[in-house]
């Protein structure tokens, strides 16, 4: 609490906070505001019959489902940094610009993600408004009005990308993160109201049980996020002129949830594949369309097969992930160039297939952690048969992870303040 009333003492800090809360009202008043010709109460039948769509809804805050301005969210923007980071294999040159040119070369890259959200903002918003049509859920626009609205969803996405770099300015979270984490926040309260709507006294046990569940997934949650594994690393000493340097220790801290949410991210976006193949499948064949959409459909009301498919295919990407941003041959190379060492293991191949060791048996606790996170919702559909309470394990994931981080940067702030007024 002292914290809290330092944040408003210092003016600095609340300034800071009051910009930041204006930009995230700023996104909720776009995601409130529809795209012309769009009829609300047939979208949110839609939306609450499809539970993956209803997941991409409850990501965007309500956007997808008022398909607002700011429908795709930051989406695409996520989409254009993990094709880029995906690149970083392919191009050295994107590789030496990421990890080796510092604050400049992030800039850069950062720069070129940008550049790749618009073409992936217009595809996606094209795609979402011919699916919606196509399940007569929109009706059938005309080339220039389906083109007005695909410029104008494009455009949201941009003030929102522009939005979260103004908040990632003001030092106190990521911006990018906080939307997301405004989106699915701003969902709670509806929610609260329609599990009070359904309350009766039969169902008191199961709420109380579901209440129990939930706070130990939070602690889960926080449990995992935070956790990790530090390993020791010391230094050589070396003398240069008259002076020594070296001769410390530190530790190289390894996180046991070292992919974070993106394996989840990847593994809904292969989920939504099969639904826009099946529409652009009706270009050359409406016949063969709509059995593909049926059997899309089959697949998806099958809860216990789409949990499943659903489990492997984030378990699958968190490996795949891990491997793309940790590299233990290239912190085996820093570690050597800077004279550090893993205790009791030799500098070189040996540290490099040490670590290797240690981040496959991390990521398998990783894996299965998000894998169980992912599918929640439906474990708890299906236990309980209550449809209205469901805990979102990824949304928990990743408002505990953000809320972490935003204190950690808040912290950091006062601390730099206190050692100032010293």
């Amino acid at each position: 609490m002292s914290k809290l009333l330092q944040l408003f003492k210092i003016k600095d800090l609340r300034d800071k906070i009051l910009i930041v809360a204006f930009l995230l009202l700023s996104f909720r008043a776009l995601a409130a505001i529809p795209i012309p010709g769009i009829d609300i109460s047939r979208l949110k039948e839609f939306f609450s019959g499809n539970q993956l769509f209803g997941f991409l809804n409850i990501f965007s805050g309500g956007a997808l489902g008022n398909l607002s301005i700011a429908m795709l969210g930051v989406a695409p923007y996520i989409t254009a940094t993990i094709i880029m980071q995906l690149l970083t294999m392919i191009f050295p040159k994107l590789k030496a610009m990421y990890y080796e040119e510092g604050a400049i070369g992030r800039a850069k890259f950062n720069r070129y993600s940008r550049y790749l959200t618009v073409p992936l903002a217009v595809l996606q918003a094209y795609g979402f408004l011919n699916l919606l049509i196509s399940q007569n859920v929109v009706p059938a626009l005309g080339f220039f009005d389906l083109i007005r609205n695909v410029l104008i969803i494009s455009a949201g996405t941009m003030i929102l990308v522009w939005i979260g770099e103004l908040i990632t300015e003001q030092k106190i979270g990521n911006g990018i993160s906080l939307i997301i984490f405004a989106g699915i926040v701003s969902g709670l309260p509806s929610a609260v109201y329609k599990a009070i709507q359904t309350y009766n006294a039969e169902v008191l046990p199961t709420y109380i049980a579901f209440a129990a569940v939930a706070v130990l997934v939070i602690a889960g949650v926080v449990y995992i996020s935070e956790g990790e594994r530090k390993i020791p690393i010391a230094y050589a000493k070396r003398v240069r002129g008259m002076k020594m340097y070296g001769g410390a220790s530190s530790y190289l801290p390894l996180k046991v949830n070292q992919a974070g949410v993106i394996p989840i991210i990847f593994a809904i976006s292969i989920l939504l594949f099969p639904q826009f193949f099946a529409q652009a499948v009706s270009i050359f064949s409406k016949d063969l369309s709509l059995k593909f959409s049926e059997w899309v459909n089959t697949f998806f009301n099958n809860q216990y097969l789409y949990s499943l498919i659903y489990f492997f295919l984030v378990v699958v990407f968190t490996y795949f992930y891990t491997a793309v941003t940790f590299d233990p041959k290239e912190i085996s190379k820093n570690l050597q160039r800077a004279g550090g060492f893993i205790m009791g293991i030799r500098p070189g191949d040996s540290t490099s297939e040490f670590l290797t060791k240690i981040i496959s048996r991390l990521t398998f606790s990783g894996a299965i952690f998000l894998g169980l996170i992912a599918i929640l919702p439906n474990l708890t559909r299906m236990v309980t048969g209550i449809t209205m309470l469901t805990i979102g394990g990824t949304a928990l994931l990743i408002v505990v992870s953000v809320a972490l981080e935003t204190v950690r940067q808040i912290n950091s702030q006062l601390v730099m303040r206190e050692y100032e007024e010293i």
